[in-house]
């Protein structure tokens, strides 16, 4: 019997087909960024078919017992380039795979390895639970054949310690949330490297699907505080420094927030919100008109209530 996702692949790849024009192969490019450690860079676009996906940073750090993945791409096919990417940079199998937070261009190419290496905290594997199935099927639609076969799996290990070490390196565990309601960020102890999932973008607008603006501010502040050297955005390039990439996401929720409030108050519609003039600080951020439109959306039916109360409410 054929089931749902089988033919949800099949009927979307026949429409992809003439746009991809291509095989369906990930071609996954290591950037060393720190001792022992890559980036894999995802595309500065929204989830499409062209890119299948691809556009999360991908972080992966050698240990003395395998190679540690942070994220795991958007399908079982990404998460099978991931597995022979790292056993030819480090010659081991990969030991553990954290994974930051539920959007699936994060999660779903954990479908490529056996739950017990795959690791998340209790609110996540919970959410994932819930949750999993309905983001899979939104994935298939939109990406048609580049998720055949992909099935999340829900991760066996709990992160429910401050620290873990795998292989001698030791990590530090940050639960926190803002971005959505269960993010992780992880600091190699070693080289002082943050990996802030989503928590952080650089050069890319950040998106707001899960956001609690003010819980996020605070997170920042958190991660701000932590003494880190350098930084692994969700999305974005690496940051050499500390702090750039953390300053450049607050400035943006902080603009942002304050902005959909005005128009709000001044009566714009969402459509007109949508086309409010994006600040010169932000030109060169990638997708920054997408995720403005995308985020007024995601709150303004909030605002409208919270802003505009009805004359008749007692």
């Amino acid at each position: 019997m054929i089931d749902r996702r089988t033919l949800i692949a099949a009927a979307s790849a026949a429409l992809a087909a003439p746009v991809l024009g291509q095989a369906l192969a990930y071609r996954l490019t290591p950037h060393t960024v720190g001792d022992g450690i890559w980036l894999i860079r995802g595309a500065d676009a929204p989830i499409a078919r062209d890119n299948g996906g691809a556009i999360a940073n991908i972080t992966l750090i050698a240990t003395d017992a395998g190679p540690v993945l942070i994220d795991a791409g958007p399908s079982l096919r990404y998460g099978e380039a991931l597995q022979a990417l790292a056993k030819t940079l480090t010659g081991k199998p990969v030991e553990r795979v954290y994974l930051t937070h539920l959007h699936p261009d994060h999660s779903y190419g954990d479908a490529a390895f056996a739950p017990a290496i795959v690791a998340a905290t209790p609110g996540l594997i919970a959410t994932l639970t819930r949750d999993g199935p309905g983001f899979a099927d939104g994935m298939y639609r939109l990406l048609g054949d580049w998720m055949r076969g992909t099935e999340l799996r829900i991760p066996g290990h709990v992160v429910s310690s401050p620290q873990e070490v795998v292989g001698g390196r030791t990590f530090r565990m940050l639960p926190l949330s803002g971005h959505s309601a269960d993010d992780l960020a992880i600091l190699d102890e070693a080289t002082g490297t943050l990996v802030a999932g989503d928590l952080v973008f650089h050069d890319r607008a950040p998106s707001t699907p899960h956001a609690d603006l003010p819980t996020w501010r605070r997170s920042l502040d958190t991660l701000k505080g932590l003494g880190h050297r350098t930084l692994i955005p969700g999305h974005g390039p690496f940051d050499p420094t500390p702090n750039a990439a953390i300053d450049q996401t607050r400035d943006w929720i902080d603009w942002l927030d304050a902005a959909l409030r005005r128009a709000v108050t001044d009566g714009l519609d969402m459509v007109e919100a949508g086309d409010l003039p994006i600040p010169p600080r932000f030109a060169t951020l990638a997708a920054a008109r997408y995720e403005l439109q995308r985020s007024v959306a995601h709150f303004y039916p909030t605002l409208e209530r919270t802003l505009l109360p009805r004359v008749d409410a007692r």
